[in-house]
């Protein structure tokens, strides 16, 4: 082996060291914020500002307090639009949500997001036309999601409306994380794509079929964008109307109750 390759073979080992080192002291630390729960004012603030805490069983609500310290340590809020502050009751209110949707589900945790961008009120964009555009929330596939104050706290706190912008841009999140933001996830085994596929994609065109003729369900309107915000309106609805959707819905029902691991029509 020339002096060449042996340098190079070198230098690909440091790297995988590199990387194995810094894997292990991410997973340590992660290990370590996850045993840490909210202290009482936190939690104060947290009800106040989302009332449906109130009703998640305990263990569930524990796990999730673990995955928000993860995510308070982890992510970049950055205030946008003329908002000053992203302050702890805007940090609190978003991470609840955001962590609820994986308590259950560590392996996906938000690996790929890196920052949470606030806007006062509903932010424009400019759309693949160039045409403006009004949001109240956006999923990046590429490391933000997008969200504007006055809609997440509207929808914090009516828990019962199955509107909630951060529960529906966080599940884009997990549709994403495979890298097709197509309505599907990624499932735990093989076996579940059909399963999901038989349940989501005739319900999907019927819902499609009823909202064309004026006819309204438990599901907002929204979902029938595409499969990917069929997905993201099932979420919201899943924890918000739970029992509407299981009465409507009973076979996404119950996916989503195996793909969250939690039963939200037992909470209450």
């Amino acid at each position: 082996m020339t002096a060449g390759l042996w340098i190079l073979l070198g230098g690909l080992l440091v790297i995988a060291a590199i990387v194995f080192w810094h894997g292990g002291r991410v997973k340590r630390d992660r290990g370590k914020l996850r045993t840490r729960r909210l202290d009482a004012r936190q939690r104060a603030i947290l009800i106040e500002a989302f009332p449906l805490w109130e009703e998640i069983p305990e263990d569930i609500r524990a796990d999730t307090e673990g995955w928000m310290h993860v995510f308070l340590t982890e992510m970049n809020f950055e205030p946008c639009g003329g908002l000053t502050e992203v302050t702890e009751e805007m940090r609190l209110a978003i991470a609840a949500p955001a962590c609820l949707l994986i308590s259950r589900r560590p392996q996906d945790y938000y690996e790929r997001l890196r920052s949470i961008l606030v806007y006062p009120d509903a932010f424009t964009v400019k759309d693949e036309w160039g045409m403006e555009d009004i949001r109240l929330g956006e999923s990046w596939g590429h490391g933000s999601v997008v969200l504007s104050w006055q809609t997440v706290k509207q929808g914090d706190l009516n828990p019962e409306d199955g509107l909630n912008v951060v529960l529906h841009e966080f599940a884009h999140q997990l549709d994403q994380a495979d890298g097709a933001g197509d309505g599907v996830p990624e499932l735990d085994e093989p076996e579940d794509y059909g399963r999901w596929s038989e349940a989501f994609l005739p319900a999907y065109d019927a819902f499609c079929e009823r909202v064309n003729a004026g006819k309204r369900s438990v599901l907002d309107d929204y979902g029938a964008e595409n499969p990917a915000e069929f997905f993201a309106v099932a979420t919201e609805t899943f924890f918000e109307r739970s029992k509407g959707l299981k009465r409507e819905e009973p076979e996404i029902y119950a996916e989503l109750v195996k793909f969250y691991g939690m039963d939200p029509g037992e909470w209450g």
